[in-house]
């Protein structure tokens, strides 16, 4: 697998970028193997505040959260032209190769393996990670509504600073919120892969880290 992208539910919030997002992966997915990987967004909300209100169980709040990604997911492959989904890896390797943009909702596989801590702090950055490793995809692309890491909030600070490269180490030694979960650079530690960070509302930046080219992004490595 060549890419696998995450693609997160806060870019609902803009629907005609998302929209113009989707047809780009529906064109990317004819030349690059690529898997679609959905956030959680509106979805994944509702779940914390069920939690904030009802005081969830770990185990239920992380179960919730991965439906919500399903949920996300069912939505994209309704915006994103000629796509199909997939509940398998094995399906997933298979109907990448079709040219048709594959989407994977996570619930059967997460639930099944149960492979990652039951916190807030895995989200479907995590998730997505997780995915990318079992795939050995060479990158993890993560679609956001920002341009990357910042060393503050840039929705708060307009003078944080976008990190265009860090470790995963450093990600992982870091105490400040950032714009991935929390969880993801051991993830990266353990795979050794390359993920980017990138803005989804300009999507020529996704094809560029596609084709290894030069754009505006944050790359962590392990």
């Amino acid at each position: 697998m060549e890419a696998t992208i995450k693609v997160g539910g806060s870019l609902s919030e803009e629907p005609p970028r998302l929209r113009a997002l989707c047809r780009e992966l529906s064109l990317l997915a004819r030349t690059h193997r690529i898997l679609i990987v959905p956030g959680g967004g509106k979805f994944a909300d509702a779940v914390r505040e069920f939690d904030q209100t009802f005081n969830l169980s770990d185990t239920i709040a992380h179960k919730m959260a991965i439906l919500a990604m399903d949920q996300f997911g069912l939505f994209l492959s309704n915006i994103v032209p000629n796509s199909q989904i997939s509940y398998t890896l094995k399906e997933a390797k298979k109907l990448s190769e079709t040219g048709s943009p594959t989407i994977l909702l996570p619930s059967r596989l997460m639930f099944q393996k149960d492979p990652l801590e039951h916190s807030w702090d895995v989200t479907s950055d995590s998730i997505a990670a997780h995915i990318a490793g079992e795939l050995n995809a060479k990158k993890l692309i993560l679609v956001t509504d920002v341009d990357g890491i910042f060393t503050n909030d840039p929705k708060r600070d307009s003078n944080a600073r976008l990190i265009e490269k860090l470790s995963a180490n450093e990600l992982l030694n870091w105490n400040e919120r950032t714009s991935v979960d929390r969880f993801l650079p051991k993830i990266l530690i353990r795979t050794r892969m390359n993920c980017y960070v990138v803005n989804g509302k300009y999507h020529e930046r996704v094809k560029a880290i596609l084709e290894d080219e030069k754009t505006i992004c944050t790359r962590i490595v392990a």
